[in-house]
C-alpha cells in the first residue's frame, strides 16, 4: 500500500523510510559530519544537546558496535559501513540535576540526522533491537549517558541482497491518519 500524504510537508520527510538494503559502499567521513552537524542543530532543553554519538566506521569498531546487535538486526545491518549508537546524558552539564526532557532532545536530534541522511541519499535506519548492557561494556559507556539506539548508515542497496522474509518489509509502512493521533480533549470532540 503506498503512503498518501494529506498536506504538503518537506521532501525529505516524504521520501525517508527504514530501509534494510544497504550497499556495503563507503560513506565519506564529510557526509558522516554533515548527519552529526544536522543533529547538533537539534533544539534541546536549555540547549543543553544532550545527545552524544559513537561512530564506527573502521573493522575494529564495526566489529565491536555489530556484536551487541541481536542476530535479526544482524542479518542486514552487518552490510552497513558506519554504525551510529546515540546516547543521552541524563543530567544538566550547568547544575547535575535530572533532565527529565534528554531522551525527547535526543530523539530530536535523530530525526535531524536521519532528515539530512535522506537529503544526502543515504539510509539512516534506528535499531531498538540490541544489548543495551553489551553496548555499555564494549564501549565502556558511563552509567550518565542513556544509549538511545544504534543507527545504520549507507547508501541504499538492492532488495534483492536480502532474504526472502525482509524483501517482504522492504517498503516504507503507511501511516495512522492524523484523527487517530489528536486526543480530543472536549464533549465536542474539537
Amino acid at each position: 500500500m503506498a503512503r498518501v500524504f494529506d498536506y504538503n510537508i518537506l521532501p525529505e520527510i516524504k521520501e525517508r523510510w527504514s530501509a534494510r538494503a544497504i550497499e556495503g559502499t563507503e560513506v565519506s567521513d564529510e557526509e558522516i559530519m554533515t548527519l552529526l552537524e544536522a543533529a547538533r542543530y537539534a533544539p534541546s532543553c536549555f540547549n543543553e544537546q544532550p545527545w552524544r554519538f559513537i561512530v564506527a566506521k573502521d573493522k575494529g569498531a564495526l566489529d565491536k558496535m555489530r556484536g551487541v546487535l541481536t542476530p535479526s538486526n544482524r542479518v542486514w545491518a552487518n552490510n552497513a559501513p558506519v554504525l551510529i549508537l546515540i546516547g543521552s546524558k541524563k543530567t544538566f552539564s550547568r547544575n547535575s540535576k535530572e533532565n527529565y526532557w534528554h531522551m525527547f532532545d535526543a530523539g530530536t536530534a535523530w530525526g535531524y540526522l536521519s532528515l539530512q541522511a535522506q537529503k544526502l541519499g543515504l539510509v539512516a535506519h534506528a535499531m531498538g533491537g540490541f544489548s543495551i548492557s553489551e553496548a555499555r561494556k564494549a564501549f565502556n559507556i558511563p552509567e550518565d549517558l542513556d544509549i538511545m539506539t544504534i543507527v545504520a548508515v549507507g547508501k541504499y542497496g538492492r532488495k534483492e541482497s536480502l532474504n526472502e522474509e525482509l524483501q517482504k518489509r522492504e517498503q516504507p509502512d503507511v501511516r495512522m491518519e492524523i484523527s487517530e493521533l489528536i486526543i480530543k480533549t472536549d464533549k465536542e470532540g474539537a
